[in-house]
């Protein structure tokens, strides 16, 4: 069965009215629910198995839509057409013009577009013929010569032309794409057909991490890979997915962070190490938390905290320019000075910044702060201590308002459990936060190196957990033996790459960074 006959089989299931003023295969399909589209479509890929092979792998491209028109989009025609600069090109159809003898058709591949011209002359008749029943979506290979059109579009003057793959389902509308977000995130490869965009997102992304990649391996850090499943969750306070080993019929955690065992390398003499990480907690979804992320944790032995701040301030910094061109860029209308040294404010100074009325006296009043708290609609925190109280009311009160970045020093050690305590500030510790835009971007500190201290804080921890916080932290021995080992001064950091990219590219949501974000079953 040939195109046309195929064509015919499948529209004779169709109603007179439907068939009314059709012309061609694209006046069809624009009447025609995606069901009987698929149909059409599946009709003609019939044909084409009747026919011979039906996805071929035999053709061999030499050359991507926009390095060609990076090369040659500036020539003159004149220039251009005496060379005849011989191109085989592939890529999927997404726009199409038949025309008796001649045709055009634009072929998008993941560098860009370029043209095509087909004509009876350059590939004959019955492959023009057949070219003109093939549909939006389908994969084509095409060779020929670069020319110029008299409009001066860099065109390909087809002389052979294959088709690759045939595309089922029709795309959707070419002006708008998919308009439903939902759908975007849930169909992400139509989302990257249709949507210049969000491919320009993901392919920053990947510029971003190799970045970021870079910088650490020129400071001297090594990559390196440790587990996803772990016996016992730490390095963060996060409650953690579980699952089983069957094996040895054994409970095992998807790693909250990967803190605890970078820090066992730094013991083991692996002196600075980074870890691009895929993490997960079994938390609450937002536009800034999916429950699987990507981040980067770094350990640096005999250094303190203020090196790690130069260290995420030097990263981030890299990355904008890389993915922007500036460390001057913008989010959501307003400009991000990332050039810049960033700010250093602690939680007192940071409340005080924006909240000029809070008296000294009131912020180191617990009642006060627990009403202050519920006010701002925050939760009272379960960790005990006024540092734990001044802290849930920076978040309600201040942490929002952190537009460019801002470092917030000096935790309270009751919410820092494997921060080092500050020597000379009391009941706090030697940790910063980073905050961008309103979020926190980054978390480090010069890291406990006391086993017994440490033990401390995971015993208080556990004590935590009985109480019933589901976030707090288990006792980890086997952690604590390695620390009695000896692990040097050390500071470390986690960025958060997944914000990172939103904060690069202009991102609402967190689920517009991640190809694949997670999503309730259809």
């Amino acid at each position: 069965m040939g195109y046309k006959q195929a064509v015919h089989t499948a529209c004779l299931y169709l109603s007179d009215t439907q068939m009314t003023n059709q012309h061609t295969p694209e006046a069809e399909e624009a009447q025609l629910d995606e069901n009987q589209i698929i149909a059409l479509r599946r009709e003609k890929l019939n044909a084409i198995r009747a026919e011979g092979i039906a996805f071929p792998n035999d053709f061999s491209r030499n050359a991507f839509a926009g390095d060609l028109q990076a090369q040659y989009g500036a020539l003159e025609k004149a220039e251009l057409d005496p060379q005849e600069i011989p191109v085989k090109v592939a890529g999927r159809m997404m726009l199409k013009r038949a025309m008796g003898k001649a045709s055009f058709a634009t072929l998008q591949d993941v560098s860009g577009q370029i043209q095509l011209y087909i004509n009876n002359q350059g590939v004959g008749e019955e492959a023009h013929d057949a070219f003109k029943h093939w549909d939006m979506g389908d994969i084509l290979g095409a060779e020929g010569t670069l020319f110029k059109t008299n409009h001066g579009e860099l065109t390909v003057r087809v002389s052979k032309l294959h088709l690759l793959s045939k595309s089922l389902r029709p795309l959707p509308d070419k002006f708008h794409g998919l308009a439903d977000q939902e759908q975007k995130y849930r169909q992400r490869y139509v989302d990257l057909i249709t949507n210049q965009e969000a491919r320009h997102t993901f392919i920053k992304r990947s510029q971003i991490i190799q970045t970021v990649r870079n910088y650490m391996v020129n400071e001297r850090y090594l990559e390196v890979e440790t587990p996803m499943m772990h016996s016992i969750p730490g390095g963060a306070t996060a409650k953690p997915f579980v699952t089983h080993h069957n094996a040895l019929d054994m409970p095992l955690y998807l790693r909250i962070a990967p803190e605890l065992y970078l820090k066992r390398l730094v013991v083991g003499g692996l002196e600075r190490v980074f870890e691009i990480n895929r993490s997960f907690r079994n938390e609450g979804m937002s536009t800034r938390h999916n429950p699987e992320f990507t981040m980067m944790e770094f350990y640096e032995a005999f250094c303190t905290y203020q090196r790690m701040m130069e260290m995420t301030e030097g990263v981030i910094r890299a990355a904008a320019i890389a993915a922007c061109g500036s460390a001057k860029i913008s989010y959501n209308g307003r400009e991000v000075d990332l050039e810049s040294p960033f700010e250093r404010l602690t939680i007192l100074e940071a409340i005080q910044k924006y909240n000029p009325q809070y008296t000294h006296e009131q912020l180191n009043d617990e009642a006060w702060l627990k009403q202050e708290i519920v006010k701002h609609g925050e939760k009272i925190p379960p960790a005990p201590g006024i540092g734990s109280l001044q802290l849930a009311l920076f978040e309600g009160c201040a942490e929002g308002k952190l537009w460019n970045p801002t470092f917030i020093i000096d935790y309270p050690i009751e919410v820092s459990p494997l921060a080092r305590a500050s020597d000379s500030k009391p009941g706090l510790t030697d940790r910063f936060e980073l905050f961008v835009v309103g979020r926190e971007l980054a978390n480090g500190y010069s890291e406990l190196n006391d086993p017994e201290d440490q033990a401390a804080r995971f015993k208080a921890q556990v004590a935590q957990k009985d109480a019933g916080d589901d976030e707090a932290m288990h006792y980890d021995a086997d952690y604590i033996r390695a620390m009695e080992y000896g692990l040097p001064p050390t500071g470390g950091c986690g960025i958060g790459l997944d914000r990172l990219v939103m904060l690069l590219t202009d991102a609402p949501s967190i689920r517009d960074v991640i190809l694949f974000p997670q999503m309730r079953p259809e």
